[in-house]
């Protein structure tokens, strides 16, 4: 079973002043979104937003987000079909199961697997310093815009914004221990913004 670690860092021992730390999203990656009811016992649907579903098919807990933050629900069983899966929770009555459905789904960004070569996740290259070939140091990465058709590094230049492709073709080396991205710009693109 994958287990979410709730004891190492989700959780401090209760207290009557503080009975519970929850997560924040700040500590969390966002796993997918619960989209409807399923049946009559409860269960619900989820909408797993990842690349390889499978990898979860052994969860034991995921974080709900609600209007006081990211709670954690314990998963009974869970079966997986693509990128859906039908999950029953532990003490979740079924009248219970509706008021889930729209929130998403979050895991603790430890859970994440280790990705090498010039493999990464958005979140991790926020602030990172980005090298083109040919202009050099081009500013820091902001954030990434993820479009449906195409992602996009919005790079910081003193107060110039500057957008580039996240595609192979763009990257040529990702320096996790310098943290720095090295790519080659189409040609023309960062002048378009300098």
């Amino acid at each position: 079973m994958l287990h979410v670690p709730f004891c190492k860092s989700t959780f401090v021992q209760p207290t009557p002043y503080n009975p519970t730390r929850i997560m924040t999203k700040e500590e969390c990656y966002q796993l997918g979104k619960i989209t409807k009811p399923f049946g009559y016992k409860g269960q619900v649907v989820f909408f797993l937003d990842v690349d390889v579903p499978e990898e979860y098919a052994e969860l034991d807990a995921v974080f709900v987000e609600q209007k006081h933050g990211l709670v954690p629900y314990f998963i009974k069983e869970m079966s997986i079909n693509g990128n859906k899966a039908i999950v029953t929770f532990e003490d979740l009555k079924p009248d219970e199961a509706q008021m889930l459905v729209g929130s998403d789904l979050y895991l603790p960004l430890e859970m994440l697997p280790k990705l090498t070569g010039n493999r990464f996740y958005f979140h991790e290259v926020i602030g990172w310093t980005v090298i083109d070939s040919e202009k050099g140091d081009i500013g820091t990465i902001a954030s990434v815009i993820d479009y449906p058709a195409q992602a996009l590094f919005q790079i910081m230049k003193n107060d110039k914004e500057i957008l580039i492709p996240v595609i192979d073709q763009v990257i040529n080396k990702v320096d996790r221990d310098k943290k720095i991205i090295h790519i080659t710009a189409p040609t023309g693109l960062i002048d378009l913004y300098l």
